[in-house]
């Protein structure tokens, strides 16, 4: 299946490991440019870029910012149009989640979360959604929010199921906002994934957290990455438009 993306430009935010990286090779064997943005790890940033370009022949390059800091995100931006014009999908995956229980939390860090995690994406979607706006672009957000959102944890991450909470209501305001523009914006919920973030707690305790799991395992990222990719396609925002009463020869940029 086509599905259209080929020369399309993502930006995947946490796009150094982990589901970010699955989603940034996902969307590069579709032929999609991609912006790895890392905080940490400018090495592990460059290994993936270096993956997409001998792989699949595709443009990629590593950009830093903090998703803390509204500054480097705009500059991050900057940076991704110096190299490709513009962005027209955005994949806010970059989260942190500290383990803390409620009595125990400090303020510092009940912000810290929300900030990067609900505040940085509203920041990199202002970015994307002003500039797709202002040339009459039609473009894709998906939010990498999770499961938590809907259900809490035992787990002492209340900080981080409130932000995909938050991300989840941002998400459906923001779609019904941008939808005439021909913007889709989509979050999706993953489930128990192990990753580097959360594999020590997994692994640590496998069979309560697989007792959950109806299939018996845990999920695996390209599995989330492959929604992610639909989800960044034009044959679902085709549909969004003519639910939303649009036509498509409205926005030259889609592809058909």
């Amino acid at each position: 299946m086509d599905l259209h993306l080929k020369d399309k430009v993502a930006l995947v935010t946490g796009g150094s490991h982990g589901l970010g990286k699955s989603i940034c090779l996902g969307l590069a064997a579709e032929g999609v440019k991609v912006a790895v943005n890392y905080r940490k790890s400018p090495e592990r940033a460059e290994a993936v870029v270096k993956e997409i370009q001998e792989t699949y022949g595709v443009e990629a390059i590593a950009v830093y910012a903090d998703m803390a800091q509204e500054a480097e995100i705009i500059e991050m931006f900057r940076q991704i149009e110096a190299k490709f014009s513009q962005v027209d999908i955005l994949v806010n995956n970059a989260a942190i989640c500290p383990q803390s229980w409620v009595k125990d939390t400090l303020e510092e860090i009940w912000t810290n979360v929300l900030q990067v995690n609900l505040t940085g994406t509203f920041i990199a979607c202002r970015e994307v959604v002003k500039r797709l706006i202002a040339v009459q672009h039609p473009g894709r957000i998906i939010n990498i929010t999770s499961v938590a959102a809907f259900h809490g944890s035992t787990s002492g991450q209340a900080a981080d199921d409130a932000s995909k909470g938050g991300m989840i209501s941002f998400t459906v305001s923001l779609a019904r906002e941008v939808a005439p523009y021909g913007i889709t914006v989509n979050a999706l919920a993953p489930g128990l994934m192990v990753t580097e973030m959360t594999e020590k707690k997994y692994l640590a305790s496998k069979d309560k957290y697989l007792s959950r799991v109806p299939l018996g395992r845990f999920g695996e990222t390209s599995e989330i990455a492959d929604a992610v990719v639909f989800l960044c396609s034009d044959l679902l925002a085709m549909r969004a438009l003519q639910w939303c009463g649009q036509s498509v020869e409205n926005f030259p940029g889609f592809d058909r």
